[in-house]
């Protein structure tokens, strides 16, 4: 990762600037730089991935205008030769660099033509007008608001604007910022045409897209590895690669220390597949010790990504102080394409397709929130092959009725798209979903809920969670969370939309916990 800002007018303080840019140094502490274009200010913390050398720091030049940019862009050598062809010439083998050239050509249509992960901003020496972008997913984080003089001021993280700005916000995926107004160039979630793909032909493509969205993913100057839960998603990541890999691909696995479901599981995934294997063990004192940092990390009071980001927290913890890695490929957004343990209640398929665009459209969030800063705080990089837009695009375009759990086993078309070719054990293929906080052992989440039932009581909680008009806190567990969010992002709850919960509309979820252990089909998940 690396971490971005732009502050798009003189700078009447460029001390708070700097100050408010510090706070997300972890994100990219091997350089750092600030220009001042004469018009604005932007400023790079550098993590050095693509072109190690330090041609490759940003914010990169061209002919008055600048760039920085957070992200990776997919097949950039071929756009390269293209634009070396019009006579544009190179320094570095940045991926990033090739940004204002293709602005030059191209303008906002570029953003169009990126197969990227990224958030940047540009500044444009021929207008004297900055712009902003990011990716369709929102995989690359961006936040903007407006300081005391009515200036919008770009960051990678909220942390950067707290203090500066009155408001913070996310800014939106697939859009871009220019004369300060936000247009739509890509609406991921979006189906013009359904493709009504037999169950042959679709798991095929499925099963191509998911390669070629790892494949792509492999390609970085700096070292890769790979968390491995033992669910489905994860383990077809690290099975791809292993197989893609002419040397052992090195996974990661966390558990509690005393009920870890997912690292038997994650065990047998690393020896099937001959990869080197590290588990690390986590105590109930680790993530009542570690709570308050997370929540300041995350920038959220939402339970579920809370919860999950216990583990993944302490497990890129762990790789950071423990190797050399600066890559992790994880397996975030399957579920939101083909489904959790609650939509095997979606009550037709155009509810399911409905549900999964909603989600899609928020997951920059909760899971990619969750999954960048767990990853970025601890100067690591965070790659998502199910985020790959090709993939996305195909499976959301899938007819719903495919969707649907009509198999008796949830994301069906996915272990189906795996299935005989010896990726994984049928163990692993075809076991049950189980989420992320729950599989690290039920006893961590058990444990958060009687810390903060041991927190309130009854009558403080009434009384404190009443003061929260927007997301109101249901749950001691989840005002407890609320606290220590505006504790470090006092009244900018609307960062977030609301809880990530399941569609109380349906029968069957109308539920006051966001497991999938409360729900009636959770079955053999939790084994």
């Amino acid at each position: 990762m690396c971490s971005v800002m732009g502050y798009c007018s003189d700078l009447p303080l460029p001390e708070q600037f700097d100050a408010c840019f510090a706070e997300t140094v972890s994100r990219g502490p091997d350089m750092d730089r600030v220009i001042d274009t004469g018009k604005g200010v932007l400023a790079f913390h550098r993590l050095s991935i693509m072109g190690l050398t330090e041609e490759g720091m940003q914010p990169f030049l061209r002919d008055g205008s600048a760039v920085v940019c957070n992200g990776e862009l997919y097949g950039f050598a071929e756009m390269k030769r293209a634009l070396e062809e019009k006579g544009y010439a190179f320094q570095s083998d940045s991926d990033c660099e090739i940004l204002l050239p293709l602005y030059f050509e191209y303008g906002t249509e570029m953003f169009s033509m990126l197969d990227a992960e990224f958030a940047l901003i540009l500044f444009d020496g021929r207008t004297q007008e900055f712009l902003a972008a990011r990716d369709p997913i929102g995989i690359r984080p961006l936040y903007y608001g407006y300081d005391a003089r009515g200036v919008i001021v770009f960051a990678s993280e909220p942390k950067n604007l707290v203090g500066l700005c009155k408001e913070i916000l996310p800014f939106p995926p697939g859009h871009y910022w220019k004369n300060g107004r936000f247009f739509p160039y890509c609406d991921i979630a979006a189906v013009d045409t359904v493709v009504h793909d037999d169950l042959d032909a679709a798991c095929g493509h499925i099963r191509e897209k998911l390669t070629a969205g790892v494949k792509k993913r492999l390609v970085a100057d700096a070292k890769v590895g790979f968390l491995l839960s033992g669910g489905l998603d994860s383990s077809l990541v690290c099975a791809i690669a292993a197989k893609e890999s002419e040397t052992p691909i090195r996974t990661f696995a966390i558990g509690m220390d005393t009920d870890a479901i997912d690292l038997k599981y994650a065990r047998q995934v690393a020896d099937f597949i001959g990869s080197n294997h590290t588990e690390i063990i986590m105590t109930k004192q680790d993530v009542l010790d570690n709570l308050e940092t997370v929540i300041r990390l995350l920038g959220t009071f939402d339970i579920t990504t809370i919860r999950a980001s216990m583990g993944m927290y302490l497990l890129c913890k762990a790789i950071h102080e423990q190797t050399d890695i600066r890559v992790l490929l994880t397996g975030e957004i399957s579920d939101e394409l083909f489904g959790y343990k609650y939509t095997d209640f979606a009550p037709s398929a155009e509810a399911f397709q409905l549900e999964a665009q909603k989600r899609i459209r928020e997951l920059h969030m909760y899971d990619v929130l969750r999954a960048d800063r767990c990853i970025s705080v601890n100067s690591l990089e965070a790659r998502v092959p199910f985020g790959d837009l090709d993939f996305v695009r195909y499976v959301m375009a899938l007819d719903p009725e495919m969707k649907l759990n009509t198999y008796g086993k949830g994301k069906y078309l996915l272990r189906r798209a795996f299935e005989g070719r010896q990726l994984l054990p049928d163990s692993i293929l075809w076991r049950e979903k189980a989420a992320f906080s729950d599989a690290v052992g039920h006893s961590m989440v058990d444990d958060l809920k009687e810390y903060a039932e041991g927190y309130y009581t009854d009558a403080a909680f009434e009384a404190k969670r009443t003061q929260y008009a927007h997301a109101q806190p249901f749950t001691k567990e989840s005002l407890l969370y609320r606290e220590i969010f505006e504790k470090y992002y006092p009244g900018q709850s609307r960062m977030i939309a609301d809880f990530w919960m399941p569609n109380r509309d349906w029968e069957g979820c109308n539920v006051n916990d966001p497991s999938a252990r409360v729900l009636s089909n959770y079955g053999a998940s939790g084994t």
